[in-house]
């Protein structure tokens, strides 16, 4: 049993009816049903090209989806308005671009836009807040730098600082650890686990199958023809469906306190 489990509530914050993702005239999900509730971490996992990505941008609202319902706290996505949507669903993008100049603590303050009116500047308040975003994932040091002259990895703890910023209910993350060390890529998880565990919901594509198992207690394995298998992770991450979805066999390894699949 995932340790986790016990924190997810009954009510779903998002769900999806019968949803189709595709892009031209293939179809990489057909019909998918899921429901993601407070205080749970769900991991899409699949191949390149599988639709993790689109996945993600279609349940955030930033792409049509081809057939289905998308509801978001009990109201049909389409329904919402950008700007109280993006008050309680942010999304982290697999890339980010920086066209203009902006210091660190600038870039973690755009997190705070959707809370702030028209013609309104941010505010001690929201400077605090996205302090403590830059604070959270070891960036503090640098809020006065150029965003342009940081690492790949650095640039990615300052976008994740911004979504923290942004205060939302739901997080959707392409790819969030994607360019950062093995010790960032567990402290932002870490992270990430306590802001589920404090009642606001997580859901992230991911390369790594044994951080995956480690942090996630949900999973949604997309397999690029359509088909999909979702559930808790302890019940559908196993030998016969990693080595489906990837195509290559692997062995289960289990240790104390984790679990992870190898390919042999």
């Amino acid at each position: 049993m995932n340790a986790h489990a016990g924190n997810v509530t009954a009510t779903p914050l998002l769900s999806c009816r019968d949803l189709d993702v595709t892009v031209a005239d293939r179809i990489l999900v057909q019909r998918l049903n899921l429901s993601i509730r407070r205080g749970s971490m769900t991991c899409l996992l699949g191949r390149n090209g599988a639709g993790k990505t689109l996945t993600l941008h279609t349940l955030s609202g930033l792409r049509p989806p081809a057939a289905g319902v998308i509801a978001f706290d009990d109201r049909p996505l389409d329904r919402w308005s950008r700007r109280p949507l993006a008050q309680r669903l942010g999304l982290l993008s697999q890339s980010t671009e920086d066209p203009f100049p902006s210091s660190v603590l600038d870039t973690a303050l755009i997190g705070r836009h959707p809370h702030i009116g028209f013609w309104q500047w941010e505010n001690d308040a929201d400077r605090a807040i996205a302090r403590s975003a830059l604070q959270a994932v070891d960036m503090e040091a640098l809020e006065a730098r150029d965003v342009e002259t940081l690492s790949g990895g650095e640039r990615r703890r300052v976008a994740i600082a911004a979504l923290l910023a942004q205060e939302p209910d739901l997080m959707l993350l392409d790819e969030p650890i994607n360019h950062l060390d093995p010790q960032h890529q567990i402290d932002v998880l870490r992270l990430l686990r306590a802001r589920a565990d404090d009642g606001r919901a997580v859901v992230m594509s991911l390369h790594d199958i044994g951080l995956a198992t480690r942090f996630c207690d949900q999973a949604l394995l997309l397999f690029g023809n359509g088909d999909w298998l979702s559930g808790p992770t302890v019940d559908v991450m196993n030998e016969a469906t990693i080595s489906r979805l990837y195509g290559v066999t692997v062995r289960e390894i289990v240790w104390e306190g984790g679990r992870t699949f190898v390919a042999v």
